[in-house]
């Protein structure tokens, strides 16, 4: 059974030896969650969203449970790229899996100081663009809902890094296929299909945000339809990898975003429950493809469009 795909090749290789990752801002650095499982047996983990300087994050309460998902306000907390590199990239280095380092920069220009700092640390397989998040008192959402401004920060990045550069996309937009096709036009090598969408929740007792900064991220099985619908949308418009990310807890959440044209998934919000989520959708991919008899992964990838049925005369 061949469960290795590619995810850029344009630049330099990214190569995973299977399709699942860890989603950003759900796993930490991937140093402390040993306890729970082997983390080397997943595909790649994709880091905390990084910044150009320490943040200390959004007051508190910053999250809260929500129907069939959950909210978050985080802020982006982290420590900063340079204690990033200085103290996590040297263990990084002796992974056999890939890391990738989620970055957002306030400005244009701070994205491509992040990615030139990155640029030649050892451990640091590729860069995940973040130009999504709600969550940012600056940068994140604001870059990623208009094609031109998505495109500009691809492009500052692009030319600061030699390796893959992976732009993570917002739901929060018209037309999620025209900065889709802007942002892989300017240089991408893949894409991350969806990040949270914005959304806030109220407390009927306090009658305020439930959130203290008011709106927040949604993310878990309640955004799944969405990210699936997305990354279907995505796989039409663009000739390049998808990372599938929203909503995906099982083996079969898995195969569904492949059949939408997903190269890889992300698992977030889901290891929240279950720290061992990633590894359970892992087996619970295989013994799909065991059971479907698939011996290649790739023969997922996509094939929900190539069955899509006429157009019956009472729709067109």
């Amino acid at each position: 059974m061949n469960l290795q795909v590619e995810l850029a090749s344009r630049k330099g290789s990214l190569i995973l030896a299977n399709p699942v990752m860890t989603a950003s801002g759900t796993f930490s650095f991937g140093l402390e969650e040993g306890h729970a499982f082997n983390v080397q047996e997943l595909g790649a983990i994709v880091t905390k969203t990084v910044t150009l300087r320490p943040r200390s994050g959004s007051p508190q309460p910053r999250t809260a449970e929500t129907p069939a998902g959950m909210l978050n306000a985080i802020g982006l907390q982290n420590p900063g790229v340079d204690a990033v590199v200085r103290k996590m990239a040297p263990r990084w280095s002796r992974w056999r899996t890939p890391v990738i380092v989620s970055i957002l920069g306030a400005t244009v220009e701070e994205y491509g100081e992040l990615a030139a700092r990155l640029e030649g640390v050892e451990g640091v397989a590729a860069v995940e663009v973040n130009i999504s998040s709600p969550n940012a008192r600056r940068g994140g959402m604001e870059f990623g809902q208009e094609p031109d401004t998505a495109a500009a920060v691809t492009q500052a990045v692009v030319r600061n890094i030699t390796l893959p550069v992976i732009v993570k996309l917002t739901p929060n937009v018209t037309d999620i296929a025209d900065v889709a096709r802007a942002v892989v036009e300017s240089g991408a090598d893949a894409l991350c299909v969806i990040n949270t969408l914005q959304a806030m929740a109220i407390d009927a007792r306090s009658r305020r945000p439930a959130i203290a900064s008011g709106f927040a991220g949604l993310s878990g099985p309640a955004i799944k339809p969405v990210a699936l619908r997305m990354v279907y949308q995505v796989a039409a418009a663009v000739d390049a990898p998808i990372i599938g990310c929203g909503g995906i807890a099982t083996g079969l959440d898995a195969v569904e975003f492949l059949l939408a044209g997903a190269t890889a998934v992300q698992v977030g919000t889901a290891t929240f429950a279950n720290p061992r989520a990633p590894l359970d959708v892992l087996d619970g991919l295989r013994r799909f493809l065991d059971e479907e008899g698939v011996a290649d992964i790739g023969e997922l990838i996509g094939a929900a469009h190539e069955r899509r049925p006429a157009e019956s005369p009472a729709t067109s």
